[in-house]
């Protein structure tokens, strides 16, 4: 599939109304979970393409290409409205946060596995254990509240709950979240467009926490989303220091619009609820429409070559979200003791006694014991003799297999 060769409209065609911007919500007991993920992704896709589009227009004097930007820009927020809503009203926010942990995680194994830039990889699977130990934290706060939904339903028994690198260990000096980026111009497509994906993905979950942390219903859950939205900022910071920072906003406009094409087609490929399904492909035109006026832009004013950012404009293959229970199981055996060093990772054991890691851990964390990520675990313990978990088999980790002791030694400090 290329979107350059897809038929569109005139771009000023392309208005949803009220009416059509309030779709039919989905049945959150009913719906496949990477359904429920996908409205999550294409979610957080169109937040990210919105704050862009209003940071390129903060950047241009430049009236024509102000006037495109407001233009795609309200068509981009329109977009995001629709999905949004497709969120039921009976979702309550731990069931929604539950399918955000298992879009983080499946999203971003997937991503590794079919990438083969060495950086990219390496963030993806780094972040990963941590996104795999707050879905762990999140569903135990699920059943500690009396929720009336398993967890294991929720995720449809694709993706374990268990843990993994401990919350408490992701608590790094912020320096150390930011890694080397690529050369656009040298790297491959796929691994551009993975970059500005997992941002994007990340960064939705990263608002969602810290906005939603002050409106849950106990101090605890207030407290353990706002930590974990923490992490969820080094995430980011991570995420998005992979990009080339060196890319003109024209350029970058060009990539963002082709990502959206991208995840909407692969979406509306792998969809099996019809009714959404019909959304994926009409947003799908429509990002189509929006890429032509980027490249037009592009290539009027930088004089550039849009096969310089997107090639012949063909699709890599697509995005298919799925179970990775094996691929998560052999990078918690391989990874789980490594910490972010500067633009690299090094296992915790490594460090110098007065690494920045060990600093800000006692600046930041103080009293482990008081910290909600473990609280929650041990008030499981507590109440029902061990902790919740969804696991196939075993725990890959010797450490973590005890179900009743919350390991926050691991990962963390020097034994």
């Amino acid at each position: 599939m290329n979107p350059l060769n897809v038929i569109t409209k005139d771009i000023t065609k392309y208005t949803l109304s009220l009416d059509k911007m309030y779709p039919k919500a989905y049945d959150k007991l009913t719906t496949n979970p990477y359904t429920k993920t996908r409205v999550i992704l294409m979610n957080g896709t169109e937040y990210e393409s919105v704050w862009f589009l209003h940071q390129f227009a903060r950047h241009t004097d430049n009236t024509e290409i102000k006037n495109y930007l407001a233009i795609v820009r309200a068509q981009e927020q329109m977009q995001q409205k629709r999905i949004a809503c497709l969120k039921p009203i009976n979702e309550s926010i731990l069931e929604t946060t539950i399918s955000y942990e298992q879009l983080a995680i499946d999203l971003t194994a997937t991503l590794a596995q079919n990438d083969t830039d060495k950086e990219n990889i390496e963030s993806l699977n780094f972040a990963l254990l941590e996104d795999f130990d707050h879905l762990y934290r999140f569903s135990n706060l699920m059943i500690l509240d009396k929720e009336k939904l398993d967890p294991k339903m929720l995720v449809g028994g694709l993706t374990e709950i268990t843990p993994a690198r401990p919350t408490l260990a992701h608590h790094r000096y912020p320096v150390d979240n930011i890694k080397k980026p690529m050369c656009a111009k040298k790297s491959k497509l796929y691994s551009k467009l993975v970059a500005g994906i997992i941002t994007a993905a990340e960064q939705q979950t990263m608002n969602y926490y810290m906005n939603i942390a002050q409106f849950y219903k106990n101090d605890l859950g207030r407290k353990l989303y706002s930590e974990i939205a923490m992490v969820e900022e080094e995430h980011v910071s991570q995420y998005e220091s992979l990009k080339d920072p060196t890319c003109s906003f024209l350029e970058q406009w060009v990539l963002h619009e082709y990502t959206e094409a991208y995840l909407y087609y692969s979406a509306f490929e792998e969809e099996k609820d019809e009714n959404i399904k019909r959304i994926w492909e009409e947003h799908f035109e429509m990002e189509c429409a929006h890429l032509k006026i980027a490249c037009m832009l592009f290539e009027k004013y930088e004089k550039g070559d849009t096969r310089s950012v997107i090639g012949d404009g063909e699709f890599p293959p697509l995005l298919k979200l799925g179970t990775n229970k094996k691929y998560i199981r052999d990078v918690i055996s391989r990874t789980i003791t490594l910490t972010g060093d500067k633009q690299g990772y090094i296992d915790v054991m490594k460090l110098k006694s007065n690494a920045d890691f060990f600093l800000y851990q006692q600046e930041f964390v103080g009293d482990e014991n008081t910290k909600a990520s473990h609280v929650v675990i041990e008030k499981v313990i507590k109440k029902n003799g061990q902790d919740y978990r969804y696991e196939d088999k075993k725990n890959e980790i010797k450490e973590l297999q005890n179900r009743k002791i919350d390991n926050i030694t691991l990962a963390r400090k020097k034994c």
